[in-house]
Formats: C-alpha cells, structure tokens, sequence
C-alpha cells in the first residue's frame, strides 16, 4: 500500500467524502452544499497554509472556477438553450412526432428516443424533456398506452445522447477541461462520438425493445393536469381564414385535428355540423382540447380564442399562458369572467375553460364567460410576465406555477441558424468552444431571440455552485496529492489484473457513484484521479478520461442521479424502484460495450 498523503491531502480526501454526503441529502439545496464546500475549502488554507516544493497555494485559486472557461461555456450553453426554446424552435418537431406517434406508435416510439438522444449530443436535455413530456402524456391517453412505458426510456435515451460531444453534459465539459489543464491533449466536439454511437446504439434497442416490459403501469400523480383539456370558444372574424369557407374547409385547415362540439350563431342559436355549412363573421366554434393545441388552432384558421375586441396584445413583451385554479377565497367563485370583469381588472385574456369534475358540455354555456364557475375549475388566461405577477401577489388567485412563454415563432429560424453556426465553428475547429458560445449568445441577444431577462432566468445556481466547488475540490485533491494517493490505493489493489480489466472497474465505479451523488461531483472528483491512475500504468490517459466521462453520465438507476430524472418521477408516477428497474440493466449495458470497445480503439 502507498504511504499516506500528507494532512492537507487527508483533509481533501475527508472533505470530499463530506461533498459526497451533502450532495446526496435531499433536504438541502444544492447550491448550499456547494457553497458550504466552498467555504470550508478556502478558509482551512487561509488558516492552515500548504506549501509544496517552495510554493505556497493560495486558496484564492480555488475561487478560480467562477472564472473557468468551462462554468462559461456551461452558462452560455444554458442560455442558448434557452434561446431555442423562446422562440418554438423545436415545436415543430414535438409537433410532428405527435402525429406520427397517432399513425405508427412503434416506429414513433423508435423515431422519439433517437431524435432525443441525438438533440441531447448538442442542448441541454432538460428543456427536450419538458417540451416532449406533454406531447407524449396526450399521445398516451389518446391511445390507451400508460405513460411509465414512455416517459422514461425517452429520459435515459437523453442522458445516453448527452455522452456523445463535449458540449453534451456540464459533465463532459468539466472533465475536459480538467483533463487539459493537467497537461493532457484537448478532446475536440467529436472526439469519443463514435464509441458512444456504437454503444449508445445498444442502449437505445434496450430502451425501444425491453424497458418498457420492464416498466410496470403506473398512474400519473396528475393524471387529471396531463394534459388538461379545456373548453373553449373560437371566435370568427373578418378577416379569419375560415370566414365564408364551408365547415369541412375549415377543419382541413387544422389537419382535420380539430374537433368541433358546435357551432355557436348569435346568442342562443346552435348551426348544425354539417360540412357544407358556411362558416361566417360573428360565429363562434366550441371545442376541447389542450392549451398548446387550441393555440395552434387559433393560428391556423386565423381566429381568436377570445372576444375582447379591445384588447391588444402588447408586442413587447412576450405573452404567456397560465392556468389559474378557482378556490373559495377567487373573485371568479360561483361567478363568471363577464360578469366579474375579469379581462379588464386584470389585463389578462381568458381563453379557456377546464372543469374540474368532467363535467358534460351542455354545463358549459355557449360563451365560456358566462359561465357560473366553481371550485377546482381551471381558467386558461393569455398574458404579460409582470401581469400574472401582479396577479399571484394579490393572494386571492391560485395561479399555477406551470406557466407556458408562447414561443416567438417568427425568430425560431434564426436561433435555429444561431446554434447551428456555433455548433459548426467549435467543430471545424474555426473558434474554440467558449468563445463561440458566448458569441451564439451575443448573436440571439442582437437578433432579439433572447432578452435580458430571458438570459437571467436561464441560468441556474445550482449548476453554478456545483460546478465552482467541483473544480476547486479537483484541485485541491491534485495539488495536495489527494488524487494521487486515491489512483495509488486503486492500482495496488488491482494492479495484476490487465489494463483492460482496470479500465473497466474505473467505468464501474464512477457509475456507481454517480447514482449516489451528483454527475459533477463524480466527474471532477475522478478526472484527476484517472490521469494519476494512467500516469501509474504507464499509458495513455485519454481512455481513462473517457472512462470517467461514460461512467459518470451513467445516471440511470435513481431518481436524483440526474435533474430529469426527478421530472420523470412526478409526470410518469413512478416509484423509486422503477429506476432500479429499467437503469441497472441499462448501466450494465453500456459498462460492458464501453470495457470491449474504449481498449480496442486505444490499443490496451
């Protein structure tokens, strides 16, 4: 056995034990936990200096990460990601595999795990999950499919994707970074790509073929909010595109999607449904379905979900939809939005009506303002930010937290070119990847993709924290011989085993520890540790930085190892052992394609 490190190295190890534990508590924040690291980092070798072959180390360095260039890219990758997701620039296709998922479920259900996975190599997976959990919660009612088969092999298949590129994960690109700053080659975009395509590849079959017998049925917690349909009235105007066109015209302007319950004319006069009925100025169409879809048709046939013939939208700011709950304590108890005047005392735009006990259309009357609502219904309303705001600080109006920015469709063209040209530079090699962030977030700023708001919102503290003491734990471990202590005590324990054989054990272990505690943690705490383990064995340490970098990606087995997992967990109704179910097989999946695959391309 190696001689023990000295007290400083000892105390990073202790300290890194102690990280490992507060990164798992569920009761305290993330970004407490990091700063707590933090601060018990810098103030015991501000009290307690280190000094090594002369240089004293000076715990300044460690605040160094808030100034890395990988916590830069990290948050300009966050933003424009955010960018994407302000303007719609990925409706279309959550759009499109809607439809395809009603026609060919199985093939969709391929098509919905490969596209996932492929997006993650280049976004954030966060914003894929949200966006596609709706649309594959509606797919699975509509086709009597429970949604735990769905939702989770479409989460893991975003977390397999996001191994593929350096910008895929925070992970990646912290473990290289760390992996350059100690000397070794930089790992360009598309380095490890090809392993992760081949093994990857594995592990989506598994998730088409076999997670979902695995999964058990389960109902969602909210089964009654996903999705929630609504009532609603579209109102026919002059210059709507169904005005003056039969009523089969119209519905082929959605696609034949949407289904019309009546046909409202005047005020207490309902026009048969037939298909060469005219459609004219003044007439209102009642339908049910979801809010993104009745938004859609509001679009397409040039109508208006509302009757506030004096009310502008303001062009400004960007609008919102919300639900708003009806309790006892609302101003809308037992009354209506007319009769409240809740459009002109709130600056809101009522759209549609949910009733909270199923109840049948003939309750809703021909004009959703009318009605008398009651307790537990749910409103959907159209507005500014700062409205809802006002509206929330009131204390009177239960508005849900799942409020939903509609997208700037028009600018969806140049995010999409914006990410693209980022993409593409940081790949040829023409800037490096910092740099062409931060010149993409420039890029949608300027082209009003983004505002500055939106720029605030998408950055999160938590990454931050995590990332800033992560880097300076790695640090601390490399400088004090921490990490070399750690690599020495595993190579003696398996140092007559082949290089193959420890390369594996590496992936094993990151693996498991990454279910424990956070993908940062493990990765910036094994990325020093697998460059002295490489440095012992005399080879290359590139295989082994990849190692840490599969392994500590394979977040599959539990619901905290990863912040989608914990979005899954909620939207599908699973339990804890359902993670444990469809992740270990994953996880020993990938373990063995990446222990054959990484030493016959690197030769070991």
């Amino acid at each position: 056995m190696p001689d023990l490190p000295n007290s400083h190295g000892i105390f990073v190890l202790l300290l890194t034990g102690f990280a490992f534990y507060l990164f798992t508590r569920d009761r305290l924040r993330l970004e407490a936990s990091g700063l707590i690291i933090l601060v018990i980092l810098v103030l015991t070798f501000e009290l307690f200096p280190y000094s090594a072959n002369g240089d004293t180390l000076s715990p300044i360095e460690f605040l160094s990460g808030f100034g890395h260039e990988a916590l830069i890219t990290i948050c300009a990758l966050m933003i424009l990601g955010k960018g994407l997701e302000t303007t719609g620039t990925l409706q279309p296709l959550a759009t499109l595999l809607a439809k395809t998922w009603m026609a060919r479920p199985r093939l969709s259900s391929l098509a919905t795990l490969i596209i996932s996975a492929l997006l993650s190599a280049f976004l954030n997976n966060t914003p894929i999950v949200v966006m596609l959990l709706p649309v594959l919660v509606g797919v699975a009612v509509k086709n009597n499919i429970a949604p735990s088969s769905i939702l989770m092999p479409v989460g893991l298949a975003t977390i397999v994707g996001g191994m593929a590129t350096t910008i895929g994960t925070s992970t990646n690109l912290l473990i290289v970074s760390i992996a350059t700053s100690q000397g070794m080659a930089p790992l360009q975009m598309f380095d490890f790509a090809f392993p992760v395509l081949i093994v990857g590849s594995l592990g989506i079959l598994y998730l088409w073929l076999i997670a979902p017998r695995l999964l058990p049925k389960r109902k969602p917690p909210l089964s009654d909010t996903a999705p929630r349909v609504f009532n609603a009235s579209l109102h026919i105007n002059a210059d709507s595109k169904a005005c003056g066109a039969p009523f089969a015209e119209c519905l082929a302007l959605t696609n034949n999607e949407m289904k019309v319950d009546r046909i409202d004319r005047g005020e207490d006069l309902s026009v048969t449904k037939l298909p060469s009925v005219t459609i004219l100025e003044g007439d209102r169409l009642a339908v049910r379905d979801t809010p993104e879809r009745l938004k859609s048709f509001e679009q397409k046939l040039g109508a208006t979900l509302h009757n506030e013939a004096n009310k502008s939208l303001s062009d400004q700011e960007p609008q919102n939809l919300a639900e708003i709950v009806i309790t006892r304590n609302s101003m809308l108890y037992r009354a209506s939005l007319l009769g409240t005047q809740f459009a002109q005392r709130t600056n809101l735009l009522p759209l549609a009506l949910h009733r909270v006990h199923n109840a049948g259309l003939g309750e809703i009357s021909h004009e959703i303002g009318a009605t008398s609502l009651r307790a537990g219904d749910v409103v959907l309303v159209q507005g500014t930010g700062s409205e809802l705001r006002k509206l929330k600080t009131l204390g009177t109006e239960l508005v849900l937290d799942g409020t939903m920015k509609l997208p700037y469709t028009h600018r969806a063209p140049r995010a999409a070119v914006i990410m693209m040209l980022v993409i593409l530079t940081a790949a040829l090699g023409i800037m490096p990847i910092p740099i062409a962030a931060l010149t993409g977030v420039g890029l949608m700023l300027a082209t009003r993709c983004l505002r500055w708001g939106d720029v605030s919102g998408a950055l999160s503290t938590p990454i931050i924290m995590m990332v800033v003491a992560s880097l300076a734990l790695g640090s601390a471990m490399t400088e004090t011989g921490g990490a070399l202590y750690f690599a020495q005590v595993l190579v003696s324990a398996v140092e007559h085993l082949p290089i193959p054989i420890i390369l594996s054990i590496l992936i094993l272990v990151m693996a498991i520890l990454t279910n424990m505690v956070s993908n940062n943690a493990t990765g910036v705490i094994g990325a020093p540790v697998a460059i002295q383990i490489a440095e012992q064995l005399g080879t290359s340490p590139e295989p082994f930085i990849l190692a840490v970098i599969f392994g500590a990606n394979m977040s599959f087995a539990t619901a905290f190892g990863y912040k989608t997992n914990l979005l899954l967990l909620s939207a599908g109704g699973y339990k804890a052992t359902d993670f444990l179910r469809a992740g270990i097989p994953l996880i020993l999946i990938m373990w063995v394609g990446f222990s054959i695959i990484l030493p016959f391309l690197y030769d070991l």
